[in-house]
């Protein structure tokens, strides 16, 4: 297993609890990758994607699968100037294809090309990441229905919805978890 990592310190329990959490009697290592198979397959959850996870879950799957990708969807400006996730301990990069493109935040209507031309295969876990959890979604939709069988938003995206004082960054998101960041 992995270091621990996270504010936190528990993503390797939360990961093992969401393991054994499984559906129809399944528990243990298998039964999360096959109840969200069995979602993906047969596109049930709302949305018609995989679901939402939280960053610990995002992290431990990462962690765990060694094929599983994290596509950040996010402009260039906004991983220049607010950063990206590291996922160097994991022995891995973020994919960063923008969802939208800047400035006018236009569809990118090759986005699909985009991802496989990445080499992010259909077969994959891949997790979603934009701001705050909404572009993403929609790329995880977008992307179960064009094929890729298992496609994850990661809730609160990379700095959350904004607090009382309209600032991101401090109520839910990948750095608000402690979660590893660059900043160029």
């Amino acid at each position: 297993m992995g270091d621990d990592v996270g504010r936190d310190g528990r993503i390797e329990a939360r990961y093992a609890d969401w393991q054994a959490d499984g559906e129809d009697g399944m528990t243990g290592t298998g039964a999360a990758v096959d109840r969200d198979e069995r979602r993906s397959a047969d596109v049930s959850m709302p949305g018609g994607y995989a679901g939402d996870v939280d960053p610990a879950k995002a992290w431990a799957i990462l962690e765990h699968e060694a094929d599983s990708v994290l596509v950040d969807v996010r402009s260039q400006p906004e991983w220049s100037f607010v950063g990206v996730p590291d996922l160097s301990r994991l022995g891995k990069k973020p994919v960063l294809i923008a969802w939208q493109t800047y400035p006018g935040m236009v569809p990118n209507a090759g986005f699909a090309a985009d991802l496989k031309a990445a080499g992010v295969t259909r077969q994959q876990a891949v997790i979603f990441l934009c701001r705050s959890g909404g572009r993403s979604k929609a790329a995880a939709i977008a992307m179960t229905a064009a094929g890729y069988g298992r496609c994850y938003n990661l809730s609160g995206g990379f700095e959350g919805p904004p607090d009382a004082e309209r600032h991101r960054g401090g109520r839910e998101g990948w750095k608000v978890a402690g979660l590893p960041w660059i900043q160029e």
